[in-house]
């Protein structure tokens, strides 16, 4: 048996299982009223084996504090071999922490021979009284005994209200197939419903609405688990949509926290060559009418479409949600893409209403040409973008921005993640793009994995590119360290806007070290930064609000 080992560090780090190093510690941070902070505890024990300890918070904010154990998880493909730079932690297969799981038991094993790391996740009350408040760990073996103190200081002052637009894929067929029950039948829409909380608790504003089946990520010739909402009832040329689905969808959202809805991609991924997968009864047999064998731009498709998306439109009109709604053409275009492209978005150009029709894409070219007024740019292509001054410009990154730029793989340090709230305030940048929410799937959906055992989409992308959280046993997602930190760069974009109020713009910049220095490839490469940042713009508002009484 041996002595505890007790250690407060920064929710910045990544703390591998069988590292020896001692941790930056963090001992104090503050917070707005309505933020999540959290940071992290490693423990070690001295000695062989194992031994089971008893652990304990005591804070006057227990009621807010989870408690999770950091759980490694596998990855074979960290990065692309030939496309990462130095700011890596490793490119190397391995273990990586990750893994958010609950601890709901007060006692723990712990490892003379690896980490136990666990993240202490404080979700400060909107109405909770300004000041500093301890949170007191400990730990307690057989034979020893160990503890800490963290402080944390509320800021008397609320955080506001998100603005960002931000979407991360829902993948309803994948929590259909990963809890292996019926599209839309009951169990699926209380699945479906947990999974929409845990997204908009972390930020996730904008849901992608599968009113046809998403063709996202789906090899040439194969198709996705169907879970069109619109159920269709095909009479020669004329179709009868049910959209009461859709409706349900759209409401259930709305309950859960989401505020807007990104219709799905209307014609295939990379060059809107060809027709989703589309279902519908015809001389009462269900039948796919529409997918790979049928050319976007055919007759038949064209009526489809002309009698489908009034109707769509209508009906989030008539819930009042007109003004928050997004189509889209097709996903990451590229210029040898154009003309095809231009042809399928004059398709649906009459049939959106006013609603932004908006894609991923690299190449400047399509908004120039009046293709997409609402580009969604790639932060390592963004700069054009940014030169042409595009309203409303939206950001993204996926797979493929894994040299300069930040992201949210594995192997990335998690400032990398974090530093996105600065770089999006900078930009005024009006929404942004992540495309893995649960895709639990192999690369262009060729299979289902276990997440918690395939994290690369079997190979194919960088491990943290395909998903955010994990499936929980109960059909509840667990969260990821991924997840998380990147909630707290969307919170220090808010923090950032909440000081612009209170003063102006100039001060903001005046006040964040560098500010004029950061782009979406140059930003400070060190876990201290952005803490920092977020303790001087915290300590500016607190000074102006007790000025203000």
């Amino acid at each position: 048996m041996g002595a505890i080992k007790l250690y407060q560090c920064s929710s910045l780090e990544k703390i591998f299982p069988s590292e020896k190093r001692e941790p930056h510690s963090c001992v104090q941070v503050s917070a707005l009223r309505g933020e999540e902070v959290a940071y992290q505890i490693l423990l070690r024990r001295e000695g062989w084996g194992k031994e089971e300890i008893h652990w304990n918070v005591e804070s006057p904010l227990s009621p807010h504090i989870e408690v999770f154990q950091v759980k490694n998880v596998p990855c074979e493909l960290a990065a692309y071999p030939d496309q990462h730079d130095d700011d890596y932690l490793t490119v190397d297969s391995g273990l990586f922490p990750d893994l958010l799981s609950p601890l709901t038991e007060n006692t723990l094993e712990i490892s003379g021979f690896l980490n136990t790391v666990l993240w202490i996740n404080i979700t400060v009350p909107e109405d909770f009284p300004a000041g500093e408040y301890p949170v007191r760990f400990t730990a307690e073996g057989k034979e020893g005994k160990a503890e800490s103190t963290f402080a944390l200081k509320v800021i008397p002052a609320r955080l506001p209200d998100q603005k960002l637009l931000f979407t991360q894929w829902f993948y309803a067929d994948c929590l259909a197939e990963q809890y292996h029950v019926p599209v839309y039948s009951e169990r699926h829409w209380e699945i479906i419903e947990a999974y929409l909380k845990e997204a908009a608790r972390n930020g996730i504003n904008t849901i992608l609405t599968p009113i046809l089946t998403p063709p996202l990520d789906t090899a040439v010739g194969t198709e996705r688990l169907c879970v069109q909402l619109v159920e269709i009832e095909k009479q020669g040329n004329t179709y009868r949509f049910d959209l009461s689905r859709a409706k349900r969808f759209a409401e259930l959202a709305l309950s859960c926290g989401i505020t807007h809805f990104e219709i799905n991609h209307l014609f295939t991924q990379w060059g809107a060559e060809y027709t989703p997968a589309v279902y519908a009864a015809e001389n009462g047999e269900k039948k796919r009418i529409f997918g790979w064998d049928v050319k976007a731009t055919s007759p038949e498709y064209t009526e489809f479409l002309r009698q489908l998306l009034p109707e769509v439109t209508a009906l989030f009109r008539d819930m009042g949600l007109e003004d928050r709604l997004l189509f889209h053409v097709s996903d990451e275009p590229n210029k040898k893409n154009l003309e095809q492209y231009g042809k399928a978005r004059k398709m649906i150009e009459e049939l959106t209403g006013d609603c932004p029709v908006a894609d991923a894409l690299s190449d400047p070219d399509f908004y120039d040409r009046g293709l997409v007024q609402y580009p969604i740019a790639a932060t390592d292509h963004i700069e054009p973008f940014l030169e042409r001054k595009i309203p409303n410009l939206w950001a993204y990154y996926c797979c493929a921005q894994g040299v300069d730029v930040g992201n949210r793989f594995f192997s990335m340090p998690s400032y990398r993640n974090r530093i996105l709230g600065l770089q999006l305030y900078k930009y005024k940048i009006s929404g942004f793009l992540h495309w893995g929410y649960n895709f639990w799937h192999r690369q262009e959906s060729r299979g289902v994995i276990n997440p918690y055992q395939v994290t690369d989409a079997g190979g194919g992308l960088p491990g943290g590119d395909a998903f955010s959280v994990y499936p929980g046993e109960d059909g509840r997602p667990l969260p990821s360290i991924r997840l998380k930190v990147f909630l707290h760069g969307l919170q220090d974009l808010r923090a950032l806007e909440l000081l612009e109020s209170l003063t102006d713009r100039e001060t903001v910049e005046r006040t964040v070290e560098g500010f004029s220095n950061i782009t979406f490839s140059r930003y400070p490469r060190n876990s201290a930064y952005l803490p920092e940042v977020r303790e001087v713009i915290n300590q500016k508002i607190e000074e102006i609000v007790k000025e203000r009484g």
